[in-house]
């Protein structure tokens, strides 16, 4: 696929890594409404590319990001006072949905694992868009902040869900209740992280994970893990997880991917993929949809 360009992101594919840089280094990667758009847009690059395995975000510059842009003042989260097209597209049923939300709700549903590499501070929504991710790795010298309160807001970006599941309650809420910034070394402690590393080890420890995955993991057995382990946080049975399994090994188990891993595990070789995303991942979901936004 040709290389696509953003206006506020920078993209690159290298060995089957995709890498989206959020590129306002001038305003540490501040999120506005276009940052919003071109990430939307980079993960649909991102699941159509069946040369892509893995994806890793991080940021330009000395941050990866600083939260939402408040070049607006005043009015910056008043939409109403705002007005204008992107208003008009975001509004449903008389609310005017989260954009940090339309964010973190298409990482949700990409179909290629999500690695964050937190190089430097990351506030509000830039923490809350790495909690669909699946594993995030952080510089020594990365900050965090769930700010909200400290600017008269609530936690968006679906953190409510998201936030409990990966630190817990107790710590969700005093970060949240406190919007106080804490430390890299918190963030590990905590659980927000899996590791922390030099600044100028932390992109090669994120490729290094990516590598694993790439080289070793049939893709369409991937995205069905994402889905699998995503959409059963909210589950209210393990019999749902069980029915999704069973279709799963049941499709799986028939295609040609199957084969292949076990036979390059008998005759000691390197797994040979050939099932694409694009067009191999079966529908295991008996009666699972997304809820519109109502």
């Amino acid at each position: 696929m040709a290389t696509p360009t953003f206006e506020t992101l920078a993209y690159a594919v290298e060995d089957g890594i995709a890498t989206i840089t959020l590129n306002r280094p001038d305003k540490l990667n501040a999120f506005n409404t276009q940052m919003m758009k071109d990430m939307i847009a980079a993960f649909d690059v991102t699941d159509a590319d069946d040369a892509v395995k893995a994806v890793i975000v991080t940021g330009a510059g000395r941050g990866f990001c600083a939260g939402a842009d408040l070049s607006g003042g005043a009015q910056t989260f008043d939409y109403d006072a705002r007005g204008g097209e992107d208003k008009a597209a975001r509004t449903r049923d008389g609310v005017q949905r989260d954009g940090g939300g339309l964010l973190t709700l298409r990482i949700y549903e990409s179909l290629k694992p999500v690695i964050a590499a937190v190089n430097g501070p990351a506030v509000g929504v830039g923490v809350t868009m790495q909690l669909p991710m699946d594993i995030r790795l952080a510089s020594t010298e990365a900050r965090f902040g769930l700010v909200f309160a400290r600017r008269g807001l609530n936690p968006e970006a679906a953190s409510s869900w998201f936030l409990p599941k990966v630190v817990g309650v107790q710590t969700a809420l005093e970060w949240c209740y406190t919007g106080r910034i804490f430390s890299a070394q918190e963030a590990l402690d905590k659980g927000l992280v899996r590791s922390l590393h030099a600044p100028e080890d932390l992109l090669p420890a994120a490729r290094a994970l990516a590598r694993e995955i790439a080289d070793n993991t049939a893709p369409v057995s991937i995205a069905l893990t994402r889905q699998l382990l995503w959409r059963m946080a909210g589950a209210n049975h393990p019999m749902e997880a069980h029915r999704a399994d069973s279709r799963g090994i049941q499709t799986r188990g028939a295609m040609s991917d199957a084969r292949e891993g076990v036979m390059s595990f008998l005759e000691k070789r390197p797994p040979a993929f050939t099932d694409k995303v694009s067009t191999d991942v079966p529908d295991i979901w008996e009666t699972w949809s997304a809820p519109t936004f109502k």
